[in-house]
């Protein structure tokens, strides 16, 4: 095979044993790759214990392929330093984006911005972490058309070399709550402290029990991270609005509750709502108001005098 190579193809020798060296080690490096993970799989069951096992091995093994191949084309190259910086000079200068994007990888597995498992944000997009390639990292997408945090169903490739050009937010690094806004409008003749003391009643009920769970997180945080909330239970804060007198619930919520606690959250206040007649909530409308009749009874305007019956009235 050999000569017939060699005359038909004009392969010498010593580069035909190169071919097949490289050829047996990658399909070397893939049998013990898929041997080492068929006994992996046997003893862990745990869906994010076989992803890093998995993520892990083809990491090494890629890393051994690139070593021992290499080696084998620069046979004039023995020190491991000046064959990768040969390799990474070349690559600087012919494939930037993907070099930008290795180096991104190597930021995010070093710093660890976020990890597998994470909800972030990342420029525009936004969704859970569920892969971290050496190119690229992939997101279940959330939002988007999707009026709230929850999945669209599309899968975002997004390149690591936007880890250096996008600012990162991360849902779960740091302080892993988020502080969730509700915003209740109600109309200025409703009686708006008991709306405020029934929104109060409704934000313990579905928050308070965090508040012990955050100041740990918080205290924890704050040995890495200059964070200080003076409050971490709910409130409601009151502000008036051109339509009435708004309520803003405020509370912490983990960060993939957030629209089925303000689901509950809702229907709680329709209910009480419902029970108080001098409750009503407000919306835009448009409406005559009569200040004479409608307006303060210490400032209404004296009514007409009644005229007598005959009597003539000059304009």
């Amino acid at each position: 095979m050999i000569e017939w190579l060699q005359s038909r193809l004009g392969i010498s020798p010593e580069l035909q044993l190169r071919l097949f060296a490289t050829l047996a080690t990658i399909v070397g490096l893939w049998l013990v790759h898929r041997i080492a993970l068929g006994l992996v799989y046997r003893r862990v069951r745990d869906p994010w214990g076989r992803y890093r096992w998995r993520k892990g091995l083809t990491y090494v093994l890629v890393a051994a392929g690139v070593v021992i191949v290499g080696r084998m084309w620069f046979a004039g190259v023995q020190a491991l330093a000046t064959f990768l910086g040969l390799l990474s000079a070349g690559l600087a200068i012919a494939l930037k984006d993907p070099v930008a994007d290795l180096a991104g990888w190597a930021f995010i597995i070093w710093r660890g911005p976020f990890e597998v498992g994470d909800r972030i944000q990342i420029g525009p997009h936004a969704g859970d972490v569920i892969d971290l390639g050496l190119f690229q990292f992939t997101l279940n997408e959330i939002g988007a058309w999707v009026q709230a945090d929850q999945s669209t169903g599309r899968i975002i490739h997004v390149p690591n070399g936007k880890i250096f050009t996008d600012p990162v937010a991360n849902y779960n690094k740091g302080f892993k709550y988020i502080w969730n806004e509700v915003p209740v409008l109600v109309t200025f003749e409703s009686d708006w402290r008991k709306a405020k003391h029934i929104l109060t009643t409704i934000a313990a009920k579905h928050a308070e029990h965090l508040t012990a769970q955050a100041e740990q997180d918080l205290l924890a945080a704050s040995q890495q991270y200059l964070i200080n909330y003076r409050k971490l239970t709910p409130i409601v804060y009151t502000k008036v609005v051109d339509s009435g007198v708004q309520l803003t619930l405020r509370y912490l919520i983990e960060p993939r509750k957030r629209r089925g606690t303000e689901h509950a959250i809702w229907e709680e206040i329709l209910t009480e709502f419902a029970k108080c007649p001098d409750i009503d909530l407000a919306y835009h409308t448009v409406r005559g108001f009569k200040y004479t009749e409608e307006g303060k009874p210490a400032l209404r305007a004296p009514s007409a005098l009644p005229q007598p019956s005959g009597e003539r009235v000059d304009e």
